[in-house]
């Protein structure tokens, strides 16, 4: 049976309880959005498999992760899409941080269906109307957080509840792999 998955970066538990308040305070002021129930994350990807298949592509995540060695994130800006996201972002340091591990990740999979994210962010609110944007950006104008990036959660679409849940925690092994050099015999 076909399943939907996703590969995300958690914050802490203290990181996640913070911006769980944010979405209720927004909620209090908008009524109900677009992942108000989501737990806080960075996405990496999407992709929908045959559930017999999810250990095959859990061990290329394993694999790609062991050479990852963990690192802070500062998240210090709010920001919005066009789309009516509106987001925490990290810091420029940070993004550049994040997307090759990102990218690694995508390409690891090796998956038609993927999809994928290039902008690490965490969304506090998806498709909301540009009079809900300009209030979340009235309500949150400031932030500074630190995000101790050194694993990858690798969740599972709940059809019926309509959230992803972990389903296993992939740790970074700081064992950087040395690059293929493609070099001549003689």
């Amino acid at each position: 049976m076909e399943k939907k998955y996703s590969v995300v970066i958690h914050p802490s538990l203290e990181i996640i309880e913070a911006i769980k308040l944010m979405k209720e305070l927004l909620a209090t002021e908008i009524g109900w959005f677009n992942s108000k129930n989501s737990i806080a994350h960075i996405t990496i990807c999407e992709f929908t498999i045959d559930n017999s298949q999810i250990d095959k592509f859990k061990q290329k995540l394993i694999k790609v992760c062991d050479s990852f060695t963990p690192f802070e994130v500062l998240l210090d800006r709010f920001g919005s899409y066009e789309s009516g996201a509106f987001f925490i972002a990290p810091n420029e340091e940070s993004k550049e941080n994040l997307k090759p591990i990102m990218k690694k990740m995508q390409e690891a999979l090796q998956l038609s269906n993927l999809k994928k994210s290039s902008d690490p962010h965490i969304s506090i609110g998806r498709k909301l109307t540009p009079e809900n944007l300009k209030i979340a950006s009235q309500l949150f104008t400031t932030i500074a957080m630190d995000l101790s990036c050194k694993e990858i959660i690798l969740r599972e679409f709940d059809p019926v509840r309509k959230q992803f849940f972990v389903i296993d925690s992939i740790p970074f092994g700081s064992n950087p792999q040395p690059e293929l050099i493609q070099g001549t015999l003689f």
